[in-house]
């Protein structure tokens, strides 16, 4: 597959998500989505991730969008996650990482010499018109959220 772009339709998944049930794109039409990769639950950077884009939440919500964080971690691990940290966000489980790699998130990583396959942690803004906006590659955490933020207040400027 292509590597995705802004102008991009965001491909539509279907993915079980915290506390039961599915959450799926689709379900968010006409809102603005946040959608970031992370890579596990628990782990400094993705707890610090999490955390402020839960306190960043009522803020995305008084703008009309949504957040959903995206791992590979089942979802019994993104509950206790959620129950841990106090975290207001959607959590998504693909944890055959299928969503994650037609995202083109899902790539080959090294660490200590030895490579593997993992997330590497990027955020979309996703329009709501359900196409891509932006692309945060390679994110670093700290004031990424309130970035994500800033960028959602642009949308509908020309």
């Amino acid at each position: 597959m292509a590597e995705l772009v802004s102008g991009d339709l965001a491909p539509d998944f279907e993915l079980p998500r915290d506390g039961g049930g599915t959450v799926s794109l689709k379900e968010f039409a006409g809102r603005p989505v946040v959608l970031y990769f992370y890579p596990k639950d628990n782990t400094t950077g993705c707890t610090a991730e999490a955390i402020d884009f839960t306190t960043l939440a009522p803020e995305f919500g008084k703008k009309g969008a949504v957040v959903v964080g995206m791992s590979a971690d089942p979802v019994k691990s993104h509950d206790k996650f959620i129950t841990k940290h106090g975290l207001t966000v959607i959590l998504a489980s693909d944890e055959d990482a299928k969503v994650m790699t037609e995202y083109g998130v899902w790539r080959e990583k090294s660490m200590y010499g030895r490579t593997f396959m993992g997330v590497v942690r990027t955020t979309l803004l996703i329009g709501p018109d359900g196409r891509i906006v932006r692309i945060w590659d390679k994110v670093k955490v700290k004031g990424h959220a309130q970035e994500v933020l800033d960028a959602i207040a642009t949308l509908g400027e020309t």
